[in-house]
């Protein structure tokens, strides 16, 4: 007689001779589990793996949000001349009129850049003004001349005049 072998990883063991309460023979029953540590590790340990990556990914998250904030605070803290487009007109093809609002110490001369852009997106207009007001807040309207008729006017940025006055 000719029998098939039967190996642990089919998951079914064969007991010659195993009767039920009855006294019947009863089929071959299922293994109860794999053995321990043969086929990697265990539900519970991929569970506690999972835990712990979620906790350290919380943890460099945080700090990559206090990193940047700190930055962030540090950079604008390091600007003493800021300033904000507050409105525009354009006023002809040739001028368009833009009102700035900038925050300066009373004693430091600023320069903000202005621009002003054609439909097509072409700059057609950017100049400096120069704000050196005794004051430490300021909100003034100028007037940029451009090359054709502008549809936008764009404050690029604001920053202490390197002259003195």
């Amino acid at each position: 007689m000719n029998r098939r072998p039967v190996f642990p990883s089919e998951g079914v063991v064969e007991r010659a001779g195993a009767r039920g309460e009855s006294g019947e023979v009863t089929e071959p029953t299922a293994r109860a589990g794999l053995p321990r540590g043969r086929y990697g590790r265990s539900a519970g340990d991929d569970a506690r793996t999972d835990r712990r990556l979620k906790i350290i990914g919380g943890v460099l998250g945080a700090v990559l949000v206090g990193a940047l904030g700190w930055a962030g605070a540090v950079y604008i803290a390091g600007q003493p001349v800021s300033g904000e487009l507050t409105g525009f007109q354009v006023l002809s093809d040739t001028e368009v009129e833009a009102r700035i609002a900038v925050r300066k110490p009373a004693d430091v001369a600023g320069v903000c850049t202005v621009r002003s852009q054609a439909p097509d997106g072409l700059e057609v207009g950017r100049a400096d003004f120069r704000f050196d007001d005794d004051t430490d807040r300021i909100h003034r309207a100028v007037v940029l001349r451009t090359t054709q008729r502008a549809t936008s006017a764009e404050l690029i940025g604001c920053a202490a005049d390197p002259e003195p006055r």
